[in-house]
């Protein structure tokens, strides 16, 4: 039997909304245009905030076959019954969140610019990496910026690997080339004039529309 294919497209993440309802619209003409992965971010919310935006935002994604994956908060995922969770380096160990979360869960990485992290992360059973910021982001300005070289590089480790930070559709195909998976994006989605025409833009940087990742927990409707 041949190996699930790796996801290929756009991992929209959600900006920082207060107002649950028009969080809720905002996502659902991302999903609705093809977004191939929904990541739930929302720094500036509470826990209990959080809490109530992520469930509901899991019968939504639910409904457009899309994974849900909970930024920073493992516990969080499995609370909900989410798809997965992203970790970045502060965020606990990957291990813990696997056991949590179960074999089917994708579970991400935050690499920044760093091989050997990556590396380390593939090693202890991450579903994917992810490398930037590989240009200026509004979200995070300061971010540490990584190469093309460390998609090209890391192609070995045999995970689908992620590109975020600064990422537009006029500069993305480049990523793609070298070995991008996945597009993380929130301004460029989220805060555009038309905000499904974004999505396309941004899936036309593939070769082809791809289809729903078949790296998604059991329970996902297809």
């Amino acid at each position: 039997m041949n190996p699930p294919r790796p996801p290929r497209g756009l991992y929209a993440i959600t900006p920082d909304d207060s107002d649950t309802r028009r969080l809720m619209a905002r996502v659902e003409t991302v999903l609705a245009a093809g977004t191939t992965w929904l990541q739930y971010r929302n720094k500036a919310a509470d826990a209990s905030l959080r809490e109530a935006q992520a469930r509901e935002l899991l019968p939504l994604c639910r409904r457009y076959g899309v994974a849900l994956i909970v930024n920073d908060d493992w516990r969080l995922a499995a609370a909900i019954g989410a798809d997965g969770a992203h970790l970045g380096e502060d965020d606990g160990e990957l291990a813990a969140a696997r056991e949590a979360l179960g074999a089917t869960a994708i579970i991400g990485a935050s690499c920044y610019d760093d091989l050997d992290l990556a590396r380390q992360a593939a090693a202890a059973g991450a579903s994917y990496i992810a490398f930037g910021a590989f240009f200026p982001s509004p979200t995070k300005p300061n971010a540490r910026r990584a190469t093309l070289d460390l998609l090209r590089d890391s192609a070995a480790l045999g995970v689908p690997r992620v590109a975020i930070g600064g990422i537009t559709p006029d500069n993305a195909r480049p990523l793609v080339d070298a070995g991008a998976d996945l597009l993380a994006v929130i301004s460029g989605v989220f805060d555009a004039a038309d905000p499904a025409a974004a999505v396309r833009a941004y899936l036309d940087c593939f070769d082809a529309r791809p289809a729903h990742s078949s790296l998604t927990k059991d329970t996902r409707t297809p």
